[in-house]
């Protein structure tokens, strides 16, 4: 019996100007890593100030490898068909040198049909795009010839090619991860279907693990990464509250994207977009009831989309490491074996 592995996500969506949000969260994963966490994790996003400050990913790793010195370090993901695979390959390989091997690299489509048009790229052309990349990337990690015999990656890749993530919110995309012997990210939330509209997440995503596992090659280990939205505080009040400001903050966002949402209230809406929130009490409850969980290699929580004040961030983090995951199961691999024992009642939650 195995914990998970524990990580944390940022969005980088702190209330800040850009030079602001990327130093707060530079000290949300430093203070993640402090508390045991083993890993932390960004998204890329282009333009669009209120969907994601981070249009760099990389760049930004490396600055917060120099800050850190045991924490994984993951993109939650690059959009491969925006990039250029050649470049792609010689950056990861340079930030996970100055990381000292800690890189991990989670690739996606994408979906924002503004941000394809700015690339001069057809959104329906993605996942065509992807592929190709993807076959230019790992042949690029490989050492194979690029164009001519001279013309190889430097500096080599090493291990990067088996620590490649993709996300998908399909079970046809969860086939392809699995016969690429890739690890598979799971999201936080995703839309209902107009046939199935009270579905729960657990409901959408225990399919998409089965057809994973099912396509994995002969010998190549799962992995698989849950994300999850949480926002814990010393009180229930506190995270509600926060939790009433965030989430009507975004709900007209979650709409556009094809959510629906029936109930307006503040319990509707932690329902319906799968928040985990309130004391940690609260969210041990919450988080055990999610049956994805006992299948999955990885948790990785994110504060969105609550996305409250930089300090509660901080907190969040601390009880996320000092009382709901160790409940759940999870071990700080810093701390005693000699911390006291989850219940049984909980102590499945997390682990394998």
């Amino acid at each position: 019996m195995t914990a998970k592995r524990l990580g944390f996500f940022t969005r980088l969506l702190d209330d800040a100007p850009a030079a602001e949000r990327y130093r707060l969260a530079a000290e949300q994963i430093i203070h993640a890593e402090r508390h045991g966490f083993d890993s932390a994790w960004v998204a890329q996003h282009h333009f669009h100030r209120d969907e994601g400050g981070l249009p760099s990913p990389l760049p930004f790793l490396a600055y917060v490898a120099a800050r850190t010195s045991r924490i994984r370090l993951g993109t939650g993901i690059i959009i491969l068909p925006m990039e250029d695979p050649i470049r792609t390959a010689e950056d990861t390989v340079v930030v996970d040198l100055l990381s000292g091997g800690r890189l991990e690299v989670g690739l996606g489509t994408g979906a924002t049909p503004q941000t394809f048009l700015a690339f001069g790229l057809d959104k329906e052309q993605r996942t065509e795009r992807f592929a190709r990349n993807l076959d230019r990337l790992l042949e690029a990690w490989s050492g194979a010839p690029l164009g001519h015999d001279e013309n190889r990656l430097y500096p080599e890749a090493g291990s990067l090619a088996g620590r490649v993530w993709h996300a998908t919110f399909s079970v046809t995309g969860a086939e392809r991860i699995g016969r690429a012997g890739a690890g598979l990210m799971l999201s936080r939330t995703q839309p209902r279907s107009a046939d199935n509209p009270q579905a729960t997440l657990p409901e959408i995503q225990h399919p998409i693990v089965d057809a994973y596992l099912a396509n994995l090659p002969p010998g190549v280990a799962p992995r698989i990464m849950a994300s999850r939205s949480l926002f814990v505080a010393d009180s229930r009040e506190e995270a509600l509250h926060q939790a009433g400001i965030g989430l009507n903050r975004v709900l007209e966002r979650f709409i556009a994207s094809g959510h629906r949402i029936a109930d307006r209230s503040l319990p509707g809406l932690i329902k319906t977009l799968d928040t985990h929130v309130g004391a940690p009490e609260d969210v041990i409850a919450s988080l055990s009831a999610d049956s994805v969980l006992p299948r999955v290699t990885d948790v990785v929580f994110q504060v969105h989309s609550v996305d409250p004040p930089h300090p509660l961030i901080l907190r969040s983090i601390e009880l996320t490491a000092q009382k709901v995951a160790p409940a759940l199961g999870w071990r700080d691999p810093a701390q005693s074996t000699s911390r006291t024992r989850p219940e049984p009642a909980v102590a499945n939650a997390l682990q394998a």
